[in-house]
């Protein structure tokens, strides 16, 4: 799908006045995409799930610096954006595994290409 808006950029008069030309009025696709996958442990979780499922706990040793709370909430976030299938797989104990959607693995060549610019530029 291609990009219709035009290039913004900004123009200067012949005051010597600066004016912006085909300014964006609403976010572009690019912020869009960034604020669905962009949050903090979102790309590390969608990696993690891109095999098979995981179970929470597991989940949460994977990404070692993230806390239990913090983890909790990236998973809720995914789930409601679609990103993510929560399932329980028992009521006593508690135990729940988590497996990433089809719109989750879409994301999947982009977080790819991020890795592998994050590695380039020793990042």
């Amino acid at each position: 799908m291609a990009d219709t808006h035009p290039q913004a950029r900004v123009e200067v008069n012949a005051q010597g006045q600066k004016r912006a030309i085909s300014p964006c009025q609403e976010p572009c696709p690019i912020e869009r995409g960034m604020r669905i996958i962009g949050g903090k442990w979102k790309g590390s979780i969608l990696w993690h799930l891109k095999d098979e499922p995981v179970r929470f706990n597991d989940l949460a040793r994977m990404l070692g610096g993230a806390s239990k709370k913090m983890v909790n909430q990236r998973l809720k976030e995914m789930e409601e954006q679609g990103l993510i299938r929560r399932e329980v797989l028992s009521e006593r104990p508690v135990a729940v595994s988590y497996q990433i959607t089809d719109f989750g693995r879409s994301s999947l060549a982009v977080l790819e290409l991020l890795k592998d610019w994050a590695i380039e530029h020793d990042i």
